[in-house]
Parts: C-alpha cells; sequence; structure tokens
C-alpha cells in the first residue's frame, strides 16, 4: 500500500458500480481468500477486502460469510464462483485505460 493515497474503508454494497466491477477483475475466483483483518477507529477487528486504485485504497467491509454470499449472489460469477468469461472480457476492455495506468 502507498502510504500517500487516501485509505478509504467501505461496506461493498455501498460502493460505485465501476468500482464494483474494478474489484472483481481483481479477484476473479471470489473475495473469501483474499480478506484481511485490520482494527477500526474504535479497536475493533474488521475484516475487509484490500483494493488499490491509481489514486487511492479500498478497505471493503465485509465477513467471509458476505464474501462468499456475495459471489453465490452475483450473475457474473458461476456455480464455482468464478467470474464469467463474457463478463471479464467486458470489464477488461471497459477498464483498459485503468489497468495500464495502475501498473506503471
Amino acid at each position: 500500500m502507498s502510504n500517500n493515497k487516501p485509505r478509504i474503508i467501505k461496506d461493498y454494497i455501498k460502493l460505485d458500480k465501476s468500482i464494483v466491477e474494478q474489484i472483481k477483475l481483481q479477484y476473479p475466483y471470489g473475495f473469501e481468500d483474499h480478506l484481511i483483518i485490520f482494527v477500526n477507529a474504535q479497536g475493533k477487528n474488521v475484516s475487509a477486502l484490500p483494493f488499490e486504485t491509481e489514486d487511492k485504497y479500498y478497505l471493503v467491509r465485509m465477513t467471509a460469510e458476505e464474501a462468499i454470499e456475495f459471489i453465490e449472489e452475483d450473475d457474473d460469477y458461476d456455480d464455482d464462483g468464478n467470474l464469467v468469461d463474457d463478463v471479464r472480457e467486458e470489464f477488461e476492455d471497459k477498464y483498459e485505460d485503468t489497468e495500464d495506468e495502475t501498473e506503471s
């Protein structure tokens, strides 16, 4: 994580659609195995999915149970919890410039 980026802590269901789509590209096989634990401002442990853009670092709050549920209920993922190829290609085309910027 780059220290000069603003850190955004937000619930998955409250994220902008474009951020959710980019998260799906970064985690095409689901979220559960990528959750981290951090201590919030109130001193409580919180689980979240880390996601970084060119200008922000997100900690997307979700429990392991929610991570599984989000994938199971999302039509962009197949029955095995993998991002559907057509959806992946659509998102890759849509965010192609974004990916190039974050890789530099």
